[in-house]
């Protein structure tokens, strides 16, 4: 059977959605209302969530592990996330957030097959090198089906993102080059990456040393150089998160993909999700064969 890594990009297509509405889900913003955070905005909350699992982890681990965002805007958050509520009560309130979440998102609609799928899944996802997975691997698997299909979509969301890291690294691209280098190939409007907390200058600055290195026309739009760079990323990513999906093997991959469709349905059906974001993610797209 040929391999087929560009299948790793399109089941992240389907899956991510239905992890990151908890990132706009007013349940999830209540419980961290609950938990004493500034709901306002959603970074205080965010920080929390997603680092809960590295412990009482401190602002440059945070940053390290996170990558694109500023040191600057990470220390704003961590170690003061702590302050609120400690890591074992934010993973405690983040089942909670999730069961509430997908509780009135899925009205009845049985996940479990596609559960057992995306576990299986994400079981088969080393975590070598990889530390925000292998934290969430860490965790007790939870008993619900529903928020077994949250947690192993984490779990591979993660490890596709600490893979995805690698290949920033090894192409030489730094936290906010990456992002100059992504917004450059029309992945988003510039001012979409705004929220990683870069300044003006800062952006300014990367783009310059992108310029000077063949990247980036003056006007911040990639050559064809640059384009071919991100392409070699993507394609690196792919490469590094293919191994659960080889494993789980291509008739459970497009089941479970199936399975999601009617949940990713749902998730856009909400409205919550943002019609631009960094990711780059924009749209359902075919099965690569």
């Amino acid at each position: 059977m040929a391999e087929n890594p560009a299948s790793a990009r399109w089941m992240w297509h389907q899956l991510e959605p239905l992890h990151a509405l908890f990132w706009y889900s007013p349940e999830v913003f209540a419980e961290a209302e609950t938990l004493g955070y500034d709901v306002r905005e959603r970074w205080p909350s965010y920080f929390a969530w997603r680092a809960a699992p590295l412990g009482a982890a401190g602002p440059r681990t945070v940053a390290a592990a996170f990558y694109s965002f500023s040191p600057r805007m990470v220390a704003d958050h961590v170690p003061a996330a702590w302050a609120v509520a400690s890591p074992d009560r934010v993973l405690a309130a983040r089942l909670r957030a999730v069961d509430r979440m997908y509780r009135t998102l899925l009205d009845g609609l049985d996940v479990s097959e596609a559960a057992d799928l995306a576990r299986a899944a994400a079981e088969a996802a080393s975590t070598a090198g990889r530390p925000i997975a292998a934290a969430n691997a860490d965790l007790p698997w939870p008993d619900e089906p529903h928020l077994v299909l949250w947690h192993a979509i984490g779990i591979l969301r993660e490890q596709r993102g600490d893979g995805h890291v690698a290949a920033l690294l090894t192409a030489g691209l730094d936290p906010v080059e990456a992002l100059v280098s992504f917004a450059a190939v029309g992945a988003a409007p510039v001012e979409t990456f705004a929220s990683r907390g870069w300044t003006d200058d800062e952006w300014s600055a990367a783009r310059d040393r992108l310029a000077s290195r063949g990247l980036v026309l003056p006007d911040g739009t990639a050559t064809d150089r640059g384009r071919e760079l991100r392409d070699s990323v993507e394609r690196t990513t792919d490469d590094l998160a293919y191994e659960p999906w080889r494993t789980l093997g291509p008739d459970k991959a497009d089941r479970l993909a199936e399975l999601a469709m009617p949940v990713l349905v749902k998730v856009l059906e909400t409205g919550l999700m943002p019609a631009q974001n960094t990711l780059g993610i924009g749209k359902i797209e075919a099965p690569p064969r």
